[in-house]
């Protein structure tokens, strides 16, 4: 299986007031295509912050992050913003959709950069709504929708363009407990369907059982579980 993303010794310190404050701490991490991962931790222990590198929206301080072999920041800003639109899906806890966009055109947002036709773009945003059962929803605005139609929609926007990675923060945050198991499965589902990478920052139990893999994050390090650590695709 292809290698998605690699850090290697990567740190990330921010500046402020009182000092240095060290978030990251020389944490390196490998995941494999097809590779469902969650991410455990107390707040402020550096889930977020390890997410936003893995997605190009932050950098290192000191070390390497990759993607499909690339180093992101060798990029321009323009050609950078190309490759996280085309490789890289983003899912958050409250799902920021566009509330003047309907269902469907809120899916077909990523299409904007133009890499596909929109006649395919569309195709595939209906194709991924009626699998998540949302097919009678394609011209609602968002104001209609619960919050677990909602987050099945910014699955399905994220998924848009096939991603290699998947990336969600507290995907399941603001949902009841047996929405949460629904948009988890889904998740996992078709991750698994689309053979993508997939990272989770959860505080959910009940989440964090349902992945294969799970890494412990503290004080900006990072510690695997023993099925994770065996298993040769992170580490």
């Amino acid at each position: 299986m292809p290698l998605v993303l690699r850090m290697h010794h990567v740190s990330r310190s921010f500046s402020s007031s009182a000092g240095t404050v060290e978030v990251l701490k020389r944490v390196t991490l490998n995941v494999l295509s097809g590779t469902a991962l969650a991410i455990r931790g107390p707040s402020g222990c550096g889930k977020s912050t390890l997410l936003y590198l893995a997605g190009t929206l932050d950098q290192p301080s000191s070390g390497t992050v990759e993607i499909l072999g690339e180093n992101p920041w060798s990029l321009s800003e323009r050609m950078l913003a190309s490759f996280r639109n085309q490789h890289i899906g983003f899912i958050f806890q409250d799902h920021q959709l566009l509330p003047q966009c309907s269902v469907l055109e809120n899916v077909m947002l990523p299409s904007l950069a133009g890499f596909t036709s929109p006649r395919e773009c569309r195709g595939r945003a209906e194709s991924l709504l009626d699998r998540v059962g949302l097919s009678h929803r394609l011209k609602h605005r968002p104001s209609r929708l619960s919050g677990g139609e909602k987050q099945r929609v910014a699955v399905c926007r994220a998924l848009l363009n096939q991603p290699s990675l998947l990336l969600a923060d507290e995907p399941t945050g603001n949902l009841d407990p047996q929405t949460a198991a629904e948009v988890g499965a889904l998740l996992l589902e078709v991750a698994s369907e689309n053979d993508t990478a997939l990272l989770c920052v959860t505080h959910s139990d009940e989440l964090a059982s349902a992945f294969p893999h799970t890494i412990q994050m503290s004080g900006g390090t990072v510690t695997f579980d023993s099925r994770s650590s065996n298993s040769g695709a992170m580490g």
